[in-house]
């Protein structure tokens, strides 16, 4: 028999930073929120660089007391270096917007989700680590809960009003539902490592992401410093190219750094202090971001090229977005899809904008001869860099590069 009063509202599947951040915003609404996780905390995970951005919803979650006395490497600017080594001059996130939110910070991920799972519960969120979700229950089209098994093996249904899924690209329901999209047009993968003492720039600059073109311009490397003198460093390129034909996770790795001799020069003379690490097929969404009592975010909603570091970003948002429109349809008694959806098209138009840039810049758009070309979008262009995403006026981005590439096409005729 189901006890009514102690029945969760709201189950959440995975722990990482879009779950923590819808049960805790729910939590802080009143809502029964238990969050299952099948891993125990820290464990380990890619993607390391916050966006301004994510202030907004860090402030909400009261995160920021515990990120400004943490140990993580504060970020003040992303900076692009060319195939031929030129670099860009930063993008200084202070010159476009003078507010504390133009600060972020370089974080391991194993230390920040510990930290966002903690503060969730502190919030009230019922945690379970090491407990796999089997199956989402369903009557008909909707969504009434899990099914899980604990440590012991022992098996259980739980039963709620709304299913959040935010189990990450394994994402139970978008398999589950066959919901998944692929983007053939960014079938791209990474290999990386770590290494202890690499270069740091001076400054303020120190804690700056760089990205760096390969010679060939068939792939890049993101350079991100953490705390404990490590630097994370990656390279991205397409499947094919990264991935077939071509030896060890090891060999590709040490050729595409001669590749990039920017990237190579910054680590040369320091330890690599972890094996490598490589994944594959990056940039997918879901077909929908919600039904009939259930939800998906972030990387079980869709994922992007780590290009512009928007995936702990995308967490957030969704997981904020999710959690009002979950708190709006409890009250009203209506867990539609409807409901708990409206926020998708919103959501998914400023995702769309991200990957635009994405793609532009795997099409060769350089960013300095933008700006020069177009002063005016400097501003836009750092916008869309700090994930401010969500406004329309941000189109005319889009059509200034067309515009660019009209003439550039018209000058090579």
């Amino acid at each position: 028999m189901i006890d009514i009063q102690n029945k969760p509202q709201v189950v959440v599947i995975g722990g990482g930073p879009a779950g923590a951040t819808v049960s805790t915003l729910l939590a802080q609404q009143g809502v029964r929120v238990e969050l299952f996780e099948r891993e125990k905390f820290p464990r380990f995970h890619i993607g390391e660089s916050l966006i301004p951005e994510t202030y907004w919803v860090l402030k909400r979650l009261n995160m920021l007391p515990k990120l400004k006395d943490s140990q993580f490497i504060k970020k003040y600017s992303v900076q692009f270096v060319s195939d031929s080594g030129k670099q860009s001059a930063p993008f200084y996130f202070h010159d476009n917007k003078d507010h504390d939110c133009s600060q972020t910070w370089q974080v391991r991920r194993s230390e920040f989700d510990e930290m966002m799972l903690r503060n969730a519960e502190e919030h009230g969120v019922k945690t379970h680590e090491g407990v796999r979700v089997l199956d989402v229950l369903f009557d008909g089209e909707r969504a009434i809960g899990i099914q899980i098994m604990d440590e012991n093996g022992e098996k259980r249904d739980v039963h709620a009003d709304v299913v959040v899924d935010a189990s990450g690209q394994s994402s139970m329901l978008i398999n589950k539902l066959k919901l998944r999209v692929p983007d053939p047009s960014l079938n791209k993968g990474s290999i990386w490592t770590y290494y202890k003492g690499a270069k740091r720039d001076p400054g303020r600059d120190e804690g700056a992401t760089t990205v760096l073109q390969v010679e060939n311009k068939q792939g890049w490397f993101w350079y991100i410093p953490l705390h404990d003198d490590i630097v994370s460093i990656g390279v991205v390129g397409d499947f094919d190219y990264l991935f077939k034909g071509r030896g060890s996770h090891e060999q590709v790795f040490a050729e595409e750094l001669e590749r990039c001799p920017a990237a190579k020069m910054r680590v040369e003379g320091a330890e690599q202090v972890t094996k490598i690490f490589a994944t594959k097929d990056f940039t997918y969404k879901s077909k929908q971001a919600a039904g009939d009592g259930w939800v998906l975010i972030g990387d079980a909603l869709g994922f992007l090229d780590p290009l512009y570091s928007s995936g702990v970003l995308l967490a957030l948002k969704s997981g904020e977005l999710a959690a009002d429109a979950i708190v709006e349809g409890l009250k009203k008694g209506d867990t539609s899809r409807n409901q708990l959806a409206h926020w998708e098209r919103e959501y998914m138009v400023g995702m769309e904008r991200m990957r635009k840039l994405v793609c532009e810049y795997y099409d060769g758009f350089n960013f300095g001869r933008f700006v020069r070309r177009f002063p005016n979008h400097r501003g836009d262009i750092t916008d869309l860099l700090i994930g401010d995403l969500f406004k329309d006026s941000l189109d005319e981005v889009f059509e200034s590069i067309a515009t660019m590439k009209s003439e550039s096409e018209m000058m090579a005729e």
